[in-house]
């Protein structure tokens, strides 16, 4: 799992039908790297810190076993320690 940051959205009309309804989001890491965009279904905004799962777990996670998702958002980090 990654630790990273919520730094905006992104709006898609056209998409993949397995994504309609989906919400989307970019990510920073928190451990530097690249920001990507990832599915958001626990209703995480910009500015909050999150739990985010990759690969196969992403799909599996949120719910969507046939749609095309790399990244999702699984959870929202109430106190890092």
């Amino acid at each position: 799992m990654i630790i990273g940051k919520v730094v905006g959205s992104v709006v898609s009309t056209r998409k993949n039908e397995n994504l309609v309804g989906s919400k989307f989001m970019i990510i920073k890491p928190q451990q530097g790297g690249d920001t990507f965009v990832a599915v958001d279904n626990v209703g995480a905004g910009i500015g909050e810190n999150v739990l985010v799962a990759t690969g196969s777990a992403a799909r599996i996670g949120c719910g969507h076993n046939t749609a095309p998702i790399d990244a999702a958002i699984v959870g929202i980090i109430d106190d890092d320690i």
